[in-house]
């Protein structure tokens, strides 16, 4: 009899430390996808940050460049752990923005060089069983966004501002036929 697969364990506390100045710090290059359905539906995960109470914001899928992966082969591995989606390169279109951002947590200050990736592609189930053992504990929801829907929340989206608006003119572009 096999014995059952355990989930890796969390690798941070999510605890807030006393000084914010002293959260460690890490660097990282990660890949943003967008995916779009027929509809033109954008999908979403509802993220937090559990040591800080009623933290929400939507992120698009995506993570972290591993040492020796190209940003589309990391694009390709990100989409289908996050959400179920067996993608080949070929699929994704981009990079079409690239940005620096730095994200302060409760329990660490990350900051990253973004590319971000656009992928049109048929309606799927989104399955959230490969999330990591953090994502498990962080990732709250997820949700395809209509485009209306996007021009008007006011939830907060992490890729707000100049990405929210080049994701608008994506999905125009892609109704447009251009």
């Amino acid at each position: 009899m096999t014995e059952p697969v355990q989930p890796p364990a969390r690798t941070r506390s999510f605890t807030p430390v006393e000084n914010p100045a002293n959260r460690p710090r890490t660097s990282r290059r990660t890949v943003r996808v967008l995916l779009l359905n027929p509809d033109g539906a954008t999908l979403l995960f509802e993220d937090s940050d559990p040591g800080v109470a009623d933290s929400r914001w939507w992120v698009t899928p995506g993570g972290g460049i591993d040492p020796g992966e190209s940003e589309s082969g990391a694009a390709v591995r990100e989409v289908a752990e996050e959400t179920g989606c067996l993608l080949t390169e070929d699929r994704l279109i981009g990079p079409i923005a690239t940005r620096h951002v730095v994200h302060g947590y409760s329990d660490q200050v990350i900051e990253q060089d973004e590319s971000f990736y656009v992928v049109f592609l048929d309606q799927f189930e989104v399955d959230t069983s490969q999330h990591t053992a953090d994502e498990q504990f962080t990732i709250l929801s997820h949700r395809w966004w209509s485009h209306d829907d996007l021009r008007h929340t006011d939830d907060w989206l992490h890729h707000r501002g100049g990405d929210r608006r080049r994701l608008l003119v994506v999905r125009d572009h892609r109704r447009s036929g251009d």
